[in-house]
């Protein structure tokens, strides 16, 4: 049993698919199969059952990752352990608030993992040296590198009466009560279509899901939101709209050297997801 195991299995765990748990890792799917296979075998227990849409975690692997979640960050405290050396590098990052949790996580690992870099958050909308923001939101004078594209879906209570159909139509959702999220950047899409009545409104995405999970209303929300909250019910939208999320950077001036080097990594990671979905 090795670390790398159990962070794929952690992925996993998180994700409850494994295709998605390789695009966030950005590695190959077979490879976290076979790291799952592996741990099954070293532990002498199954630790997902597939499903059509992805997998189910059993009650041997919720026991499991707790463990695993223990040892990988005691892990990661141990390589910090030492690091004295003070940091050479500010990065400053804007992030806008409909990011989902773990791919947020993925996101900033690397950065807050590095020595050399402190890094400071703001809001996507103050001065930064980049941003993490909806390809909607990009200015003229920035460049834009895609990250990840995703639909949009409706959290539902698990109670509530749409969930008895596979997929919604815009028209289902009239009259319906609705829990609205004030950072929406496809607000004004959403505008445009049928839509129920505003309950509630969130200030943040945790929020906005907590109340749908309490059966206050249901919410329109980004798939990767939706997915990180196992307490809501999650369906498609007929109306197919996406969002491309990537990271945007003046155009106008040379990039700061913790933010090149963040460019260089991210756009290797798409070149190597792009090469094993190819494969």
């Amino acid at each position: 049993m090795d670390i790398r195991e159990l962070r794929y299995f952690a992925a996993v765990f998180t994700e409850r698919n494994l295709t998605a748990a390789a695009k966030r890792l950005f590695i190959s799917q077979p490879s976290i199969s076979t790291a799952i296979s592996n741990l099954e075998a070293e532990l002498g227990t199954a630790l997902f059952i597939r499903h059509k849409k992805g997998v189910a975690p059993t009650a041997a692997a919720e026991q499991f990752h707790a463990i695993a979640r223990r040892i990988i960050d005691e892990a990661d405290a141990a390589k910090k352990l030492f690091r004295t050396r003070p940091a050479r590098h500010a990065l400053r990052l804007g992030l806008m608030h409909t990011l989902d949790i773990p791919r947020t996580i993925a996101l900033l690992k690397p950065l807050t993992e590095n020595p050399d870099v402190t890094l400071r958050l703001v809001g996507a909308n103050e001065a930064a040296d980049g941003r993490v923001i909806s390809k909607s939101m990009v200015r003229s004078d920035e460049h834009f590198l895609s990250l990840w594209s995703e639909r949009y879906v409706v959290a539902l209570p698990p109670s509530h009466p749409l969930t008895l159909k596979d997929r919604l139509r815009p028209a289902d959702l009239a009259g319906v009560a609705m829990v609205d999220r004030c950072h929406c950047e496809q607000s004004a899409l959403f505008d445009r279509a049928p839509k129920g009545e505003t309950v509630a409104i969130a200030e943040s995405e945790d929020w906005a899901m907590a109340l749908v999970a309490a059966g206050v209303g249901i919410a329109i929300v980004p798939e990767g939101v939706a997915r990180a909250n196992g307490d809501v019910a999650i369906r498609e939208i007929e109306a197919k709209v996406k969002r491309e999320v990537g990271l945007a950077y003046s155009a106008k001036r040379p990039p700061c050297e913790p933010l090149r080097e963040f460019i260089a990594k991210l756009g290797k990671q798409r070149r190597q997801v792009s090469k094993q979905g190819k494969r």
